[in-house]
């Protein structure tokens, strides 16, 4: 396990220019270079044509709540100062089948519902005992 666990790993290539776009408050997702499908989670071949070029493509941050659940009991350690909190799918507006796992902040945890409209807001991710922090693209309500 690495030491600064459980931040995401940002060098990981598959996902490394995703979490450089998050450090600027930019989403990106990979777009098929041949058919112009949308590829999340990143993969070696789209799955749409099988190409195997893509570019990693600016979203405007909207989405709508696909499906949520309110965590009451921190499975991890590191997560216990923050329960409860609520983990969900936000469905990209570009196209909704493109469903990013995220945290759902500065809401009403008792007044989600599904396919609210939401919005990208990014959060630094800092945990006790690790120096580094890691930029996060998270959603609200919009």
């Amino acid at each position: 396990m690495r030491d600064d666990f459980p931040l995401p790993d940002t060098d990981w290539e598959p996902a490394r220019e995703f979490w450089a776009g998050a450090a600027r408050h930019e989403l990106l997702i990979p777009r098929c270079d041949t058919c112009a499908a949308y590829c999340w989670y990143p993969r070696p071949t789209c799955r749409q044509c099988k190409g195997e070029s893509f570019t990693w493509t600016p979203m405007s941050g909207r989405a709508t709540l696909f499906s949520w659940t309110v965590v009451r009991h921190a499975f991890l350690k590191q997560f216990a100062d923050e329960v409860p909190y609520a983990t969900g799918l936000a469905a990209l507006d570009e196209d909704p089948s493109v469903r990013l796992a995220t945290r759902l902040v500065d809401c009403d945890l008792s007044a989600l519902t599904f396919e609210q409209p939401l919005e990208v807001a990014y959060r630094d991710l800092a945990f006790p005992g690790i120096e580094r922090t890691v930029t996060a693209p998270f959603f609200r309500p919009r």
